[in-house]
């Protein structure tokens, strides 16, 4: 039983970890297969429906790396917009460092999918109504009024989000520096 939960458990890391970086059309089943070690008989006993299955876990997987980092960091601070200047500086670190994502983003998988797979659209928008309730309960916590925090939290997320995707495109954590300072900015803290 063991040895079945442990190739399960690699499949999953291992399709999240491409789907991450090459995205959904990017990543065959044959890579998965190769950069997870796991038996090839074992991917159809795990994952009946096929890729679409396993991208479901790993969207789920993705979506708990992300949401447990983001509230480790908020954690951190009594401000939360302090927390999110911190955490849009952190992952533009990471992007500077490596160049690319790592446990920060299902946005390459959501726009690759939204249009074709209903499974997987609603997936990664439960992952983005999670990160904004992280944000909301912060903003409301801090003293933010419910319509308020909610709107800030929206707009959190889209910021950061658009902010990793150019950052990405350019290389570099600049744009996500630049989003953490307007956030500032706009939320007159």
């Amino acid at each position: 039983m063991g040895n079945n939960t442990n190739a399960k458990e690699k499949f999953i890391e291992t399709a999240y970890k491409l789907f991450e970086v090459k995205g959904y059309n990017g990543t065959g089943l044959n890579e998965i297969l190769k950069e997870s070690g796991a038996p090839k008989g074992s991917l159809y006993y795990h994952f009946p429906n096929g890729k679409e299955q396993l991208a479901l876990e790993s969207i789920k997987l993705a979506g708990e790396k992300i949401i447990a980092n983001l509230k480790r960091t908020l954690d951190k601070f009594d401000n939360p917009i302090d927390g999110i200047v911190y955490s849009t500086n952190e992952i533009a670190e990471i992007i500077d460092k490596n160049k690319k994502m790592h446990d920060m983003s299902i946005s390459l998988i959501a726009l690759e999918t939204y249009d074709n797979s209903e499974v997987l659209r609603t997936a990664c928008e439960k992952v983005f109504e999670a990160i904004e309730n992280i944000y909301f309960q912060k903003l409301f916590d801090y003293g933010f009024n419910d319509d308020k925090a909610k709107e800030l939290a929206v707009f959190i997320s889209a910021m950061t989000e658009g902010a990793i995707l150019l950052s990405l495109t350019r290389k570099n954590g600049e744009v996500l520096r630049q989003v953490g300072k307007q956030i500032k900015i706009l939320t007159n803290i």
